[in-house]
């Protein structure tokens, strides 16, 4: 889903001579080539096997492109960034895994020295969340009371009684549900339990909805701002009742990664539950993507907030357009030399926000900015 969105935000940008689409099934690659195409009217987009736990394979394939997106799920994504600085190619992901995220930002020196970029995190929270967190501190001078993030994947029509719609890795969103959640409590950088602290949730035209923790959407946040910001988070977005289900999962033990037996199988619960979820959150009824990024300041609250459904002129779901949009337009950026920073990449320090915020603008999101009394 979300790399073939991305292939078609690079396609349709006139200064981009070629995209590759490679999938572990050519097949897959082949249709989803053939509908950018379609979609793009062109005939930028090629495709090709790879196998992404293959790191041979993946650097010599990066050879000879500028940039690389991963949009496969996390736990490919250290091996694919070692590939990258062997190819001299930069790199961005979709991210969402804290232990991942480090490890490829450990490589920072290795990649600098062969002027390539590493920017993992570049989808929508982490990601585009990021980029607006940083802006919002720029603009309010570099300190605030707190900063907080609010994003959720919804469906637009929910559907008792998870009330939720599966729109992107399923591998990612359990990892969300089960990882501890890193934040900042009174200025020092901690972690907590996921699917904790919930709270309500409230923005116009939207019922109420409920905001609690779950893990990766502070990516760096918390180190960048520690001693600068007293609370920070990120709480995901759903509808009431979603919540209770899946925590009662959780305690149950069924994002458990241990295998248990039965008879003479040995399978982990995560296996089963993830299958399940595949099965029963599918679905292609539209959906919508709330983001709230807000920096306090006594009183006053500064805040981007993105509301977007989907699409049906492109097919494209909410999720697409404001998770591999972003992470394109990093790409792209990359690509074209607009962001300078070799070596790992933060997107709330290095990418230019002014010029990331017009290139949303122009593909339809909308970011609002506003700077209020509370």
């Amino acid at each position: 889903m979300m790399g073939s969105a991305a292939a078609y935000d690079m396609a349709r940008a006139p200064e981009v001579e070629a995209v590759t689409l490679a999938d572990s099934d050519i097949a897959r690659a082949k249709d989803a080539a053939r509908r950018v195409n379609k979609l793009t009217r062109g005939k930028k987009v090629a495709p090709k096997h790879l196998d992404a736990s293959r790191e041979f394979d993946a650097a010599k394939l990066m050879r000879g492109h500028a940039a690389a997106l991963s949009a496969v799920p996390y736990f490919f994504n250290v091996g694919l960034a070692r590939a990258a600085i062997k190819a001299g190619c930069h790199f961005a992901d979709l991210g969402g895994n804290n232990t991942v995220v480090r490890q490829e930002l450990a490589m920072d020196k290795q990649a600098a020295k062969r002027g390539v970029a590493l920017a993992p995190d570049c989808g929508l929270s982490p990601g585009m969340g990021s980029i607006l967190a940083g802006e919002l501190m720029r603009r309010i001078g570099g300190q605030a009371d707190a900063l907080k993030l609010y994003v959720g994947g919804l469906p637009q029509h929910p559907k008792a009684p998870f009330n939720y719609q599966l729109v992107f890795s399923v591998e990612g969103l359990i990892n969300e549900y089960v990882e501890p959640a890193r934040i900042l409590r009174k200025g020092k950088l901690t972690t907590i339990e996921p699917l904790s602290e919930p709270e309500e949730f409230h923005l116009e035209g939207f019922p109420p909805l409920q905001a609690f923790h779950t893990s990766g959407g502070t990516s760096t946040l918390p180190e960048t701002f520690a001693g600068k910001v007293g609370e920070c988070f990120e709480k995901t977005l759903r509808y009431r009742g979603h919540l209770a289900l899946i925590r009662g999962l959780y305690d149950l033990g069924m994002f458990s990664s241990d295998k248990r037996k039965f008879g003479k199988t040995e399978i982990a619960p995560r296996t089963v539950i993830a299958k399940l979820f595949e099965e029963k959150f599918a679905g292609d009824d539209p959906d919508l993507v709330l983001l709230r990024v807000e920096a306090h300041q006594g009183a006053r609250v500064a805040s981007f907030t993105v509301v977007d459904r989907f699409d049906p002129a492109t097919g494209m779901t909410a999720m697409m357009r404001t998770t591999a949009w972003p992470a394109a337009v990093v790409v792209e950026m990359l690509a074209a030399g607009e962001i300078a920073k070799r070596g790992g990449v933060r997107s709330e320090l290095d990418i230019p926000a002014g010029a990331f915020l017009q290139a949303m603008a122009g593909r339809g999101v909308h970011i609002e900015y506003a700077n209020r009394e509370s």
